[in-house]
């Protein structure tokens, strides 16, 4: 990352895991990536990817996300949610290294805080070094201490949104399972339309009709996905959502070319 504005790319927990099963990780999904990512060639690009199958069992089953109950066992559910997250982030950081790609991992748990599941403070001192010799910093969804209920969930998705207004981003390339929005679920209706472009009212209106995702998501699915999203709308970010699995879709939104998905822009 240097100090232009960024690219904000987010690889969905749903891209690079299968949901259905726990902590089951797409490699070679993970390792298409890295090649487009190396592909892209950009200094100026922030990557954060999701729980998937990882993160998101863990911390449903201890109800992390709901803050801490005064449950002994919620404490260590914080930290085995934490280290699945580190196990799936280890291996995205893999494939990246594998690509030469100079990619550090910053763990959000150890310079985030959040108040009532919101981010209250950041401490970017590591990031602002990491752009003084160009390194590409990987954030992921983790477990974070909260200064109201304890600790919670901070979602990718959330991270991505937070990233993006505070160093006005470029724009944002979200990698999902699927080639962009539709009105419905595609993977359970044949005949589920695709939406090209969206802009903020269109958005606003498609995302309490949008589905749970397969498997445990503790931050609500595809809804919960675009509710996080929409501030950066809001401020005049483009996104581009595409999917992920397809080869080069990445590598085409990450460099301006044409791509299957949806493009959502303010107006």
């Amino acid at each position: 990352m240097n100090d232009a504005n960024p690219i904000i790319l987010k690889l969905g927990g749903s891209a690079i895991t299968d949901k259905t099963a726990e902590a089951t990780p797409k490699t070679e999904i993970i390792n298409q990536l890295a090649e487009e990512i190396k592909r892209a060639d950009l200094d100026n690009l922030i990557v954060v990817h999701g729980g998937g199958s990882f993160g998101h069992p863990t911390a449903a089953k201890y109800a992390i996300k709901d803050g801490y109950k005064e449950d002994p066992t919620q404490r260590f559910g914080f930290a085995e949610t934490h280290h699945m997250m580190t196990v799936l982030n280890g291996l995205v950081m893999d494939s990246l290294i594998w690509h030469e790609i100079p990619a550090l991992s910053i763990a959000p748990s150890s310079c985030f805080i959040t108040e009532n599941g919101k981010v209250k403070s950041f401490d970017d001192t590591i990031l602002r070094d990491m752009s003084k010799i160009i390194y590409t910093p990987v954030f992921y969804g983790d477990v974070v201490f909260d200064d109201k209920m304890g600790f919670t969930v901070l979602s990718g998705d959330q991270l991505v949104a937070y990233l993006a207004l505070k160093y006005k981003a470029k724009k944002i390339v979200v990698g999902v399972d699927t080639d962009g929005l539709f009105d419905s679920d595609p993977k359970a209706n044949s005949d589920a339309k695709a939406y090209k472009s969206l802009n903020l009212k269109e958005l606003k209106e498609l995302q309490p009709k949008l589905g749970k995702a397969q498997g445990t998501d503790v931050t609500g699915g595809m809804a919960g996905k675009i509710a996080e999203l929409i501030p950066a709308v809001e401020a005049g970010i483009h996104i581009t959502v595409t999917g992920a699995t397809k080869r080069l879709s990445i590598y085409r939104a990450l460099t301006d070319q044409s791509v299957l998905g949806t493009e959502i822009e303010k107006a």
